[in-house]
């Protein structure tokens, strides 16, 4: 297997997309369909990450206004998680917040996946809360720091 890499999605691998994230949100987490996709899909920056026989596995986007980027929508399908999908997408989007004047990166990360997060150079600001009905605390990095992406 090859390690994994990430790139920027175009509008012909949106409904590939779409899948993973109904997969893997709408399916395997509960969240209501008609949250999952909104009106920041169609300006965000889609990465995404494919195996090595071409399946979409792991995406994630990235919305850019002023110079705290936000990162959303972060999903790996169940069978690749803990293979570097999701640090190559991560990786991804730092480069593209950066190339798009950016200097920190902001996100809402579950619960269970703060540890990745925290690896990957985040760090968490303020309390837990609910979004769609699953714990999440919002995280924070500088770009040039961390792991991914060191931008």
């Amino acid at each position: 297997m090859s390690s994994p890499t990430a790139q920027v999605a175009t509008a012909a691998d949106w409904p590939e997309v779409a899948r993973l994230r109904t997969r893997v949100f709408v399916e395997e987490q509960g969240v209501p369909p008609e949250i999952e996709q909104d009106a920041a899909d169609a300006t965000a920056v889609h990465v995404l990450s494919r195996d090595d026989a071409g399946r979409l596995v792991a995406t994630g986007r990235l919305l850019v206004d002023g110079p705290t980027a936000r990162i959303g929508r972060m999903a790996a399908a169940a069978d690749v998680r803990g293979r570097g999908h999701g640090a190559a997408v991560l990786a991804e989007l730092h480069r593209q917040a950066a190339a798009r004047g950016a200097t920190e990166v902001e996100l809402h990360a579950q619960l269970p996946a703060r540890r990745f997060y925290e690896r990957e150079g985040y760090t968490a600001v303020g309390d837990v809360y609910e979004e769609a009905g699953i714990a999440h605390v919002t995280m924070r990095r500088r770009l040039g720091e961390g792991r991914a992406g060191a931008v």
